[in-house]
């Protein structure tokens, strides 16, 4: 599912219009970005949280020139989906 697909399916889940329903995903993907860049977690109920965390550096190798190379320390944002979500998804 891509943007648009979410866009219309959330515009026919609330009967919004079309650009309604993308103002609201903007704006769930604006808040939700400014709170992972304030250090803080996104925890939705039923769904999951969001959390950025970090990766430490360390050594990587080139595969086809086997040359070691030095990768950097970074932050990535993860996902652990909810209990009720991983259910769903088994049933």
């Amino acid at each position: 599912m891509n943007k648009q697909d979410l866009v219309a399916k959330l515009s026919e889940k609330l009967e919004l219009s079309g650009k309604d329903a993308a103002k609201v995903l903007e704006a769930t993907f604006e808040v939700v970005t400014e709170a992972l860049l304030a250090g803080e977690d996104v925890k939705v109920p039923g769904f999951g949280v969001f959390k950025v965390k970090e990766r430490a550096a360390r050594e990587g190798v080139v595969p086809n020139t086997k040359e070691k190379i030095e990768i950097p320390a970074k932050k990535v944002v993860s996902f652990g989906a909810a209990k009720a979500l991983k259910e769903e998804l088994n049933k």
